[in-house]
C-alpha cells in the first residue's frame, strides 16, 4: 500500500500537462535539469528549506511606489505616473538617491524575526531594473555608497553586505536578486534614443560594440557580488526578456505579439553559459535562477504571486507579497497568521517553497504588521515544522481541509487547515488515503498516540478532547503518521 501511494504521486506529477503550466507566470515547460552534481546537491538541500524571505528595497521606497517600473514607458495601470512630463519625472526618480538615508537600518532585527518565523533563506534586491545598486559596485556611481547619497557615510552603508552577514549569522542561506536589464546604464538605455519599452533601446545587431560593453558590465557586477560578499547560495536573476533569441524565436515573438502592447524583440544575449561558469568558479554549487528563461540556467521555477493548482514535477518556488506591494507602501495591510500559514502549507503540500516578500520602508524599518505576522508563523512552525521542512509532495496533496506531506518512505503528515472561529473537531475522516495497519498516529505538540480506524471507504482519526492551549492550534494542526 505504501509503495502504491508513493508511485501514484509520481505518476500524477508527471502527468501534469504543458498547457496548464503555460498559464502560470514564470513557469516554463519543459524544465531542463541541471547536470552539475554540486548544483544538484544544493538544489536538493534548497527543496528542504521550504520557506524564504524576499526583500525589495531601494530609494523608490521614499515615494511608496512600485519599484523601477514607473520610469518604463509601457502603459500599465499598476505603474502609471501621476505626472505630466516623463523627462522631469524620470530625472526626479533618478535623484531619489540624493535623499535616501535609512538611518533606522538594523538587519539583525529582520534576521532574528525571519529565523524565528522559520525562514531558511533570504533573497535581497542588490539591483532592480532602475539600476540603483544597493551594494558598493566599482562599475557605477549609481549606488548606495556614492557620495551623493546621504547614507554613504553611515558605517553600514554597504547594505547588501550588511544584510547577507546578518542573515547568515542566523543560519539562513544568502541569495542575491540581480536585474539583468539596467535602465540607468547607457549601454542598455542609450540616451541617443527614446525608451519605448522595457527592452534595450537600440539595435543590438547595428551596435554590437555597445551591447558587448553591457554584457561585460553585467558580468563584472555579478562577479563582484560573488567575490566580495561571502557565501552566496542563490543567484536570482530577473528580467527574463534579456536573453538569447534565435531569428526564428524573434519572428515568432512578433507574430504572437499583442497589437495593443507592441514591444521591441531582439537577441539580448548576455552569454549565460559563460556567466554561469564564471559564477560557479567563484561559488561552487551556486543555484542560478534565470527567471522565465527556458533552459538549464533556470534551476528552479518561480510562479509570481500565485500558487499552482497542482504539484509541479520540478523544483519551484512561489514568490508572494505578504503585505502592500513588492516595494514598501504606506499603510500596508499584512496577511494574518492564518492566511500566511495556510499559504505555506498549500505550497509545501504541492512540493514547492514559499518566498515571502517583506519590503523595508524609507527609514530602514519593517512595518510592525510584518513582525506580527511572522511571530504568529513562528509560533505555529515551532510545533508543526516537522511537517514542513525536508518534506515532499504526496498525491492527491489535499482532501477537503487536510493537506498531505511526506518524509522518507514511512512518514506522512496530515495538516488540517482551521477556519476562522472553527471549533477543534473530535475527529476527522479521509476517503482518499489508506495507511498500513500497524501505523502510529500522533498530534504534533500533544503527548500520546491517537486512535484511528480504517474501512473500505477511508480513514477516521479521533482527536483529544482539548488540544494544548496554544493559539497555533486555531490556525492549523498536524497529525504525524509513521509505520
Amino acid at each position: 500500500m505504501k509503495a502504491f501511494r508513493f508511485a501514484l504521486m509520481i505518476i500524477l506529477a508527471a502527468g501534469i500537462g504543458n498547457q496548464s503550466l503555460a498559464q502560470l507566470d514564470h513557469e516554463i515547460s519543459p524544465y531542463v535539469p541541471e547536470t552539475d552534481p554540486l548544483v544538484l546537491a544544493q538544489l536538493e538541500k534548497w527543496q528542504n528549506l521550504k520557506f524564504g524571505l524576499l526583500m525589495h528595497w531601494g530609494p523608490y521606497s521614499q515615494w511608496g511606489i512600485v519599484e523601477s517600473w514607473s520610469i518604463c514607458a509601457e502603459d500599465e495601470p499598476w505603474c502609471r505616473r501621476k505626472h505630466d512630463n516623463y523627462t522631469e519625472y524620470k530625472q526626479a526618480y533618478e535623484n531619489l538617491g540624493t535623499t535616501f538615508n535609512p538611518i533606522r537600518f538594523a538587519p539583525e532585527k529582520w534576521a532574528k524575526a525571519a529565523s524565528r518565523a522559520g525562514m531558511k533563506y533570504v533573497i535581497f534586491t542588490t539591483k532592480h531594473h532602475d539600476g540603483f545598486c544597493m551594494f558598493d559596485s566599482r562599475y557605477t556611481d549609481y549606488k548606495i555608497t556614492d557620495p551623493s547619497v546621504p547614507f554613504h557615510s553611515h558605517p553600514r552603508a554597504n547594505i547588501s553586505q550588511e544584510i547577507f552577514d546578518a542573515f547568515r549569522a542566523e543560519g539562513l542561506w544568502a541569495g542575491a536578486y540581480f536585474s539583468k536589464p539596467d535602465w540607468h546604464s547607457e549601454y542598455y538605455w542609450w540616451p541617443n534614443f527614446p525608451t519605448p519599452d522595457r527592452n534595450v533601446n537600440y539595435s543590438v545587431s547595428s551596435y554590437p560594440d555597445r551591447w558587448e560593453k553591457f554584457v561585460q558590465f553585467t558580468h563584472n557586477q555579478i562577479l563582484e557580488l560573488l567575490t566580495d560578499y561571502g557565501r552566496i547560495d542563490i543567484l536570482w536573476l530577473d528580467g527574463g526578456w534579456v536573453r538569447k533569441r534565435t531569428p526564428e524565436e524573434i519572428k515568432k515573438g512578433y507574430e504572437n505579439m499583442d497589437p495593443e502592447k507592441p514591444i521591441r524583440i531582439q537577441n539580448q544575449d548576455i552569454r549565460m553559459e559563460e556567466l554561469a561558469a564564471k559564477a560557479r568558479a567563484k561559488q561552487p554549487g551556486l543555484i542560478v535562477v534565470d527567471r522565465a528563461v527556458q533552459g538549464k540556467h533556470q534551476n528552479y521555477l518561480t510562479p509570481e504571486n500565485r500558487v499552482p493548482e497542482q504539484a509541479l514535477p520540478y523544483p519551484w518556488e512561489s514568490c508572494i507579497i505578504s503585505g502592500g506591494g513588492w516595494s514598501w507602501t504606506a499603510g500596508a495591510t499584512y496577511m494574518s497568521g492564518r492566511e500566511a500559514i495556510h499559504l505555506l502549507v498549500d505550497i509545501v503540500a504541492k512540493g514547492g517553497n514559499l518566498l515571502f516578500n517583506i519590503a523595508p520602508g524609507p527609514d530602514g524599518r519593517w512595518d510592525e504588521g510584518a513582525y506580527d505576522m511572522l511571530e504568529e508563523m513562528g509560533d505555529w512552525i515551532h510545533i508543526n515544522g516537522d511537517a514542513i521542512y525536508a518534506t515532499r509532495a504526496l498525491a492527491p496533496y489535499k482532501e477537503g481541509k487536510v493537506c498531505f506531506t511526506r518524509k522518507g518512505e514511512n512518514t506522512l503528515y496530515l495538516i488540517y487547515l482551521m477556519d476562522q472561529g472553527e471549533e477543534f473537531p473530535a475527529s476527522f475522516r479521509l476517503e482518499t488515503l489508506q495507511i498500513p495497519s500497524g501505523a502510529s498516529l500522533e498530534l504534533l505538540g500533544m503527548p500520546g498516540n491517537l486512535k484511528w480506524t480504517t474501512d473500505a471507504d477511508g480513514l477516521t482519526v479521533k482527536l483529544p478532547a482539548k488540544p494544548l492551549d496554544s493559539p497555533a492550534f486555531d490556525l492549523a494542526w498536524t497529525v504525524k503518521v509513521t509505520w
